[in-house]
């Protein structure tokens, strides 16, 4: 089975649980994710079956967008509500206008601390293994973008917000941050994830729809068509004999419809054959195959 199923990831479990269960449902060993998700959240989880797989390198750099809730008045130690409490719970309001400027101050180019418990590793051990045994974690910084964050509302101590990252952003460390600046303690209490590049949540099918659903056309009925895949790559459409020289990773003339670098080259209305590197002019080298 080859495509592109975008599930909502359902909270309480991991994103490799995920895989796993959905390798079970429809007997498909080659099944992988397009961008972890931690346990507590929900949302768009993107999966790629079968040949699929090899489209995951396009999307490593790939924005996200969440929406969620930040707690205030108690950090935590893995930096959402499924930690233990760090020091005393304060019962806090925060006016809408002094989360939204606190938000502020994370929006752009930023360094980021990943969380103590993730899965960034430290000398080859995932740093949550140590901090689960009470080991000192110090992760570096890395670069990250918030390309936006909006506090949508504030109840009491909680907060609604939404927010568009680039890939390798902990949304846990921007909750626990802002509280943090605004001295009250914060983490992050609810996350799901709506976008992920050009997947949305209402695209989404749920674990339980896919196995009610085994006795149909999977493919067809869940799978995303693949002409809405990497929509910034131009589509071509090859004729079968230049196809059959693609199978066989032979560069070949395709017709020039831009001068984009990549395209995907079709043959037929679904089936992708492959994406293509442009060599010179309209020569193309098929950088991946996905056909037989």
């Amino acid at each position: 089975m080859n495509g592109v199923l975008i599930l909502n990831k359902p909270a309480g479990m991991t994103s490799h649980d995920v895989v796993h269960r959905v390798r079970k449902i429809l007997q498909e060993r080659s099944v992988g994710h397009l961008g972890t998700l931690d346990p507590m959240a929900t949302g768009v989880l993107p999966l790629v079956l079968g040949r699929m797989t090899r489209l995951a390198q396009f999307y490593t750099m790939t924005a996200k967008t969440y929406e969620g809730e930040i707690r205030f008045g108690f950090a935590t130690d893995t930096y959402d509500a499924e930690g233990d409490p760090v020091g005393f719970k304060r019962d806090v309001r925060i006016p809408l206008d002094e989360a939204r400027r606190a938000a502020v101050k994370f929006i752009g180019v930023i360094q980021q601390v990943p969380p103590p418990f993730s899965a960034k590793k430290i000398q080859g051990v995932p740093a949550y293994k140590l901090a689960r045994k009470k080991q000192d974690v110090e992760l570096k910084p890395v670069q990250i973008e918030v390309r936006s964050l909006d506090i949508l509302s504030v109840m009491h101590d909680r907060a609604r917000f939404r927010a568009e990252v680039s890939s390798g952003t902990y949304i846990r460390s921007i909750a626990h941050e802002i509280g943090h600046s605004l001295g009250c303690g914060a983490h992050l209490s609810a996350l799901t994830r709506t976008a992920v590049g050009e997947f949305q949540l209402d695209q989404c099918v749920t674990l339980e729809q896919l196995e009610a659903g085994m006795s149909e056309d999977v493919e067809g009925k869940f799978c995303l068509h693949p002409r809405r895949l990497l929509p910034h790559f131009p589509c071509v459409m090859a004729t079968d004999e230049v196809a059959g020289m693609i199978r066989n990773g032979r560069a070949v003339n395709l017709p020039e419809l831009s001068q984009s670098k990549l395209v995907k080259v079709f043959c037929g209305q679904r089936d992708l054959i492959a994406i293509a590197s442009r060599i010179a002019g309209t020569l193309f080298h098929p950088k991946i195959v996905l056909a037989e």
